[in-house]
């Protein structure tokens, strides 16, 4: 299976995409999508065309992409759930099925901890993939989140809830 993940923002939103044979993840290409600044109607437009030609390109069977949070600046947060809403517009209007993953659950399923620092998450990135070099941040967010959804979404998160206990966040 082929799953493309997507890391959204108005300036640069990352993608990454990935090959899953059974347990083994394969890398097959990541990159971002760049915006100048401009008139927000024109960015969107770039965003949906740049998310169209990866899915032309790759040819996925999957897209997961990364939920927005909420934070301090709500204006900024507005502006990044348009981002994300063009990246969704353009991977439905392809008929591309879409998961949505939280910043948490996709750090929880690449690291093994989801509150991780960018660093983590690139390193983690290289090691499951076994890529020469970290790739830059946005394309590391975008594989991690299909790296989470090559991992059913849950990663070590599964393991806690299955277990049924835990006593601060370690599995009993």
């Amino acid at each position: 299976m082929r799953i493309l993940g997507i890391d959204p923002g108005l300036r640069l939103t990352g993608y990454g995409v990935i090959e899953q044979t059974g347990q083994q993840l394969s890398y097959i290409a990541s990159g971002v999508v760049r915006t100048e600044t401009g008139e927000l109607p024109g960015r969107i437009k770039i965003i949906f065309d740049g998310v169209m030609e990866v899915l032309a390109q790759f040819q996925p069977d999957a897209a997961a992409i990364e939920k927005v949070f909420v934070n301090v600046n709500p204006q900024s947060t507005l502006l990044l759930g348009q981002a994300r809403g063009a990246a969704i517009a353009a991977l439905t209007s392809a008929g591309q099925p879409v998961f949505e993953y939280t910043a948490l659950q996709v750090k929880q399923a690449v690291v093994g901890n989801g509150h991780a620092d960018k660093t983590q998450v690139q390193h983690m990135v290289k090691r499951l993939l076994k890529l020469p070099a970290e790739p830059r941040p946005d394309s590391a967010d975008a594989l991690a989140c299909a790296i989470c959804h090559a991992h059913g979404g849950q990663g070590l998160g599964a393991l806690i809830s299955a277990s049924g206990r835990r006593r601060g966040g370690r599995m009993l």
